[in-house]
C-alpha cells in the first residue's frame, strides 16, 4: 500500500492539523450520506486530536465511533481506550454516538463475534498508531491474531499485561481512509519500515484504499 506522508515540527501542531482533516472529511461524508464512520485507536496524540476537534466545525451529531481495540479492564480504568476517549469528547455540543467494545462480558469470543457484527460494511475514516515494536491496533508482533482472517474481530494474547479485543487485517481493509498518527523518537525504526513497505512489522500489513501518514519531526 502506497502512504502519503505529512510532516509537521511538534505533536502539537499535527494533532491540530489531523482534527482539520477530520472535521472536513466527517463534513464531506455527512453531505453525501448522512453519516460519518469513524474508528479510533488508543494513544496520546489521538485525544490531543480529538481536544482540537471542538475548535472545528465537526457534525458530532451525525459521527459513529467505532473502537479499532480495546484493553480487558474494568469501566473507567486508565488503561481502557474508551476512558480517554469520553474525557476528549465530553465538550461536544452534541456527543457522537459511540459503539463500545464490550470486554467486561465473560464470554470474550463470544463479545468480538457480536461487535464485529455491528461494524457497517464500510468505514469512512479509521485512525492507527504505531508502536516502537511496529505493531497497529492490537496487532502484535508474533501474536496469533496476525493470522486471522475470518472474523473482523478477534481476542488476542495478554501484551503488556492485558488481553485486547482488536479489528483485524480484512476489518481495516474497509477503510476508506486510513489515518496514522506518529510521534516520538521511539517511532523513527517502525516508521521507516512502514514507508518502506515492510511487512515484517504488523503496521506493514495493513491495507486500505488510501493511507494518511501524519508524523512529527521527531519520529522522522
Amino acid at each position: 500500500m502506497e502512504h502519503e506522508l505529512r510532516e509537521y515540527d511538534d505533536a502539537g501542531t499535527l494533532a491540530r492539523s489531523a482534527a482539520a482533516f477530520v472535521a472536513v472529511r466527517a463534513r464531506q461524508a455527512v453531505a453525501t450520506k448522512g453519516n460519518f464512520t469513524f474508528a479510533v485507536s488508543g494513544g496520546r496524540t489521538p485525544w490531543t486530536m480529538f481536544a482540537e476537534l471542538s475548535s472545528c466545525h465537526m457534525p458530532w451529531a451525525h459521527t459513529v465511533i467505532y473502537q479499532v481495540d480495546e484493553r480487558v479492564a474494568p469501566d473507567g480504568d486508565p488503561d481502557r481506550n474508551l476512558t480517554s476517549l469520553m474525557a476528549a469528547i465530553a465538550n461536544a455540543q452534541t456527543p457522537p454516538l459511540v459503539m463500545a467494545m464490550p470486554v467486561n462480558a465473560d464470554d470474550l469470543d463470544t463479545s468480538a463475534r457480536e461487535y464485529g457484527a455491528m461494524l457497517p460494511a464500510r468505514l469512512d475514516m479509521v485512525h492507527l498508531g504505531l508502536g516502537p515494536d511496529g505493531h497497529t491496533a492490537s496487532l502484535i508482533p508474533g501474536d496469533p491474531v496476525l493470522d486471522v482472517t475470518d472474523r473482523p474481530i478477534a481476542l488476542t494474547q495478554p501484551y503488556q499485561g492485558r488481553r485486547r479485543l482488536t479489528m483485524t487485517y480484512p476489518t481495516l481493509a474497509r477503510a476508506d481512509q486510513i489515518l496514522w498518527l506518529v510521534t516520538g523518537e521511539d517511532k523513527q525504526g517502525p516508521l521507516k519500515l512502514l514507508l518502506e513497505g515492510d511487512t515484517s512489522i504488523p503496521a506493514g500489513r495493513v491495507e486500505a484504499t488510501r493511507s494518511l501518514i501524519m508524523a512529527d519531526q521527531e519520529a522522522l
